[in-house]
This record gives C-alpha cells, sequence and structure tokens, in this order.
C-alpha cells in the first residue's frame, strides 16, 4: 500500500514539475501551453511520456547554419533584387499583381524569399500524371538530381523510383535522395545500402539511434521538392508511395495538387535542399555553377518560394496565408486535408467571410488521422455562422493544400492550414503570382464541387452526441495535433 502511494505520489510529483517547465521556462504560446497541462493533469504518467515524444523545443538551436559561400552568392542575388523593388523599376508581367506588392515584399524583405516571374508551372492533381512526368524527368537527368520527400513506402512505387535512381547513378548522374526519418520508417538499411553502393547519396533527416522510434515525432521534414539538372523543379503534396496513384483499395482516389516549374524560382528550390541536404548529410556541398545553370527558360509567371519550420521564429507560411486572406477581395478558395488554425488564421477568415467574400473550404470526407479530422471538423463548424462555405470531398481522399485569393495569386505546397505546419514541421510551398494560373487552381476547385458534398449550418447542427463528444476532446488537444 505505501509504495503504491509512493508511486502515484512520484507520478503526480513528476506531472507538478513538467508544469512548472512548460509554464515558466518553456517559450510556447499560452494555447499550446494549457493543453499540455491538461494533458498532463488528465493523463498522469502517460502525458509525461507524450510530452517527451511530441514537446522538444528546437527554437533555441540554429539547427541549419547557412555556409559563408552560401551567404556570399545569395545574399548579393536577394540584394539586387531589393534594389530593384525600391527602385520601382521592377515591371510585373501581370499588371493584377501590383495589388499584392506588400506581399512581395514582405516575403523578400522580412522573410527574404526571392521574387521572380520568368517561370512555366504546370499543375498535377492526379498521381498517376505526377510521376509519369516525375520519372520522365528523371530518365533525361543529364547533370544531377536532388530529391527530398517526408514519405516513401515500400512497396511498388517507392522501389520503382529507387532502381531509377540506382540506374541514373550508374550513367555518372549525381543522385542525392534526402528523406525523414519517421516518414521514411519503411526504408530498409538494405535498400539504402543499395542505393549507396549504386552511387546513390542518401541521407535521413534527423535519425533516430533507436529502431523504429524516434524521440523526435514533431519536427518533421514535411518538405516535397525535386531539383533536376537545376533547371526542373517540383513541389507540392505528394508522397511516394502506392496510395498516392491510387492503389490503396481501403483510401481510394488520392486527390492531391503539385507543381513543375521550369525557371529562377528553381534556384530556390536548389537552396533549400541544399541547406537542408548539408544540414543531414554533414557533406560540404559547395554552390557550384553546374547546380544553378544559366540555359534557363523565359515563362511569365511570377513565384515565391517560400519555406518554414521550427528553426524560425517567425512562421513564414502562415504570414502569407494570412496576408493572402486579408487581401481577399472576391473569394477565398482553401483545400486542405488538415483545418486547424490558430487564432489569427481563423480571425481572419471569419473578417472576410463577413466582409462579404465569397470563403469557401474542402476537405476530405473520411479521416486519416482521427483527432485532426475531427478538430477540423469542429473549426469548420464554427466558421459556418459566418457564411464559410464547407465542402467534404467524397471521391476518395482530398490530400491538396491550395489557397486561391481572387483567382488572382496563389499558394501551392506541403503545408497544410494547421498549427503542426506552421510551427512543427518543416515545410515549403510556392506562392504562384499570375491570374492565369491562379485561375487554373480556381476552376479545378469548382471541378472538385462535383465531386464534393457541402456542410451546411443546419446539417452539422443535426450532428449526433458522439460526434459532438469526438469534437470537444479533439478541439482541446487542437494546439498539440
Amino acid at each position: 500500500m505505501i509504495d503504491l502511494f509512493n508511486s502515484i505520489s512520484l507520478i503526480y510529483s513528476v506531472n507538478i514539475l513538467m508544469a512548472i517547465i512548460i509554464i515558466f521556462l518553456e517559450r510556447k504560446d499560452p494555447t499550446a501551453t494549457l493543453a499540455w497541462v491538461l494533458v498532463l493533469l488528465i493523463f498522469p504518467g502517460v502525458g509525461f511520456l507524450l510530452y517527451l515524444l511530441l514537446s522538444q523545443n528546437f527554437s533555441r538551436k540554429q539547427l541549419f547554419i547557412m555556409k559563408i559561400y552560401a551567404k556570399k552568392s545569395f545574399g548579393d542575388y536577394l540584394r539586387v533584387q531589393k534594389e530593384l523593388f525600391n527602385s520601382g523599376a521592377l515591371i510585373f508581367n501581370d499588371k493584377n499583381i501590383e495589388n499584392y506588392k506588400d506581399l512581395i515584399k514582405m516575403n523578400l524583405f522580412y522573410h527574404g524569399f526571392s521574387y521572380t516571374q520568368n517561370n512555366e508551372v504546370t499543375i498535377y492533381t492526379d498521381g498517376e500524371s505526377k510521376f509519369e512526368n516525375l520519372f520522365k524527368s528523371i530518365e533525361n537527368a543529364k547533370n544531377h538530381i536532388h530529391m527530398e520527400y517526408y514519405i516513401i513506402r515500400n512497396d511498388n512505387l517507392g522501389n520503382s523510383l529507387f532502381n531509377l535512381l540506382s540506374k541514373k547513378a550508374e550513367e555518372g548522374v549525381e543522385v542525392r535522395l534526402l528523406y525523414d526519418s519517421v516518414g521514411g520508417r519503411q526504408i530498409t538499411k538494405e535498400q539504402v545500402e543499395k542505393l549507396k553502393n549504386s552511387g546513390v547519396k542518401v541521407a535521413i533527416f534527423f535519425a533516430s539511434r533507436l529502431p523504429f522510434f524516434n524521440f523526435k515525432i514533431n519536427y518533421r521534414n514535411h518538405r516535397k521538392i525535386v531539383v533536376i539538372d537545376g533547371i526542373t523543379g517540383f513541389v507540392g503534396g505528394f508522397n511516394v508511395g502506392d496510395e498516392y496513384v491510387g492503389l490503396n483499395k481501403g483510401i481510394g482516389y488520392w486527390r492531391d495538387t503539385h507543381v513543375q516549374i521550369k525557371g529562377d524560382a528553381v534556384i530556390d528550390l536548389q537552396t533549400r535542399f541544399f541547406l537542408d541536404w548539408c544540414h543531414a548529410s554533414k557533406e560540404d556541398l559547395m554552390f557550384l555553377p553546374k547546380y544553378f545553370p544559366d540555359n534557363r527558360i523565359q515563362g511569365n509567371v511570377g513565384i515565391q518560394i517560400i519555406s518554414s519550420g521550427p528553426d524560425k521564429i517567425d512562421e513564414a507560411i502562415k504570414s502569407n496565408y494570412v496576408k493572402m486572406i486579408n487581401s481577399a477581395k472576391k473569394s477565398i478558395l482553401i483545400q486542405t486535408p488538415y483545418f486547424v488554425p490558430d487564432a489569427s488564421v481563423f480571425e481572419a477568415i471569419k473578417i472576410a467571410a463577413t466582409s462579404g467574400v465569397d470563403v469557401r473550404i474542402m476537405i476530405p470526407c473520411k479521416p486519416d488521422h482521427p483527432f485532426v479530422y475531427w478538430a477540423t471538423y469542429w473549426y469548420c463548424g464554427g466558421l459556418l455562422q459566418y457564411g464559410v462555405k464547407v465542402y467534404t470531398y467524397e471521391y476518395g481522399f482530398l490530400h491538396a493544400k491550395t489557397l486561391v485569393v481572387d483567382g488572382t495569386v496563389a499558394s501551392v505546397g506541403t503545408a497544410n492550414f494547421d498549427v503542426r505546419s506552421f510551427k512543427l514541421n518543416f515545410e515549403c510551398n510556392g506562392i504562384i503570382y499570375d491570374t492565369k494560373t491562379s485561375q487554373k487552381l480556381y476552376d479545378i476547385f469548382m471541378e472538385d464541387l462535383n465531386y464534393s458534398v457541402e456542410i451546411t449550418r443546419e446539417l452539422y447542427l443535426e450532428r449526433g452526441i458522439v460526434i459532438r463528444f469526438k469534437e470537444s476532446i479533439c478541439r482541446l488537444l487542437a494546439p498539440l495535433l
């Protein structure tokens, strides 16, 4: 009896200590702090383990250190752009983009992301077409292939990719593959050794010393970037696995959004890859001309490649979402599998809707993460009373991460509309300043409405007590999801 009492006392003492650490030492958002205190109180012992797994604070550590040569090369690159912007000599290919000069300026001057407008953009919403074109581009690679993905499955698609990368490495093409240790946990040592033996350089993001277990669950590299010969780039929502080409019967059709980019925006995708690669591999990869060739196409689409993660204090992607939403005059279209916004994003959407902007949000009809899904349902339900229209995509699983404002400017990338993407994961989006491309994304959303069901306020209020209970629990844990 005494031993039991001592054990309970120890557990609660540890909980109290952890609560003190969270409240006084960790520099967390107050909402997240209260959520963690709640978890510790409700789940003593288990809550402590969850905190160790999910709540390490990397904000005080500089995870990525840009080499001196990178600062010199791209510091000058940005300086020239800033001078051009300040002088008023920047002429926009699309006159409608004049209205977004303040967004471009925020990204350029505050976040340090360049603006280029000689790009071509191809949109993919289907996994088969995306991977068909990706594999074709890899086949045609002459100099190098740089690739990073959050998830790579040990299945048909994943193994087909590995075989192709090995083939290109054996042909003499430089191949570098970076994958996340949690998302790529299915990849075996034998597969890695086979890749390395063929000449592929492999690096793992935040690799764990323990097999099948990783203490850094929260801070994942959620980016999906491919750069081929420094000329062609890919970024978006598709990972590598059979489900992404619709071969998982339990999930069905996979609806996502990915873009292929040609033009100077590829420089920024390449730079992002370099920083991630140098951190994970410890390779002193030089910014050589062969990785940044001059023979680029002359398109007319404006793009800023923006990235964010826990290594930076400012939440660049969230700032872009809020700024774009606040700039809307006519319409806001959002597609996301997870909609768990913080207060600033929620308020921005609410204000836009009550100001007469046509705001529409599309989410999946089925959960792949139940806790996140029911939190998503609660947040979407909360916006219905302000005039926001919410739809569930019924033809398979919706994984796209897109924002289209007024059919003029758009965001496509890896970041969801949730706290995890804003603060905890490493993400990368392309902000597209082009009416023609944005209108295509607008039309795609409208086409998806044919496969969707609207959640009206009347329908939402009729939901059962079980759903209400799930929402109530999940919304309390929302800051931790």
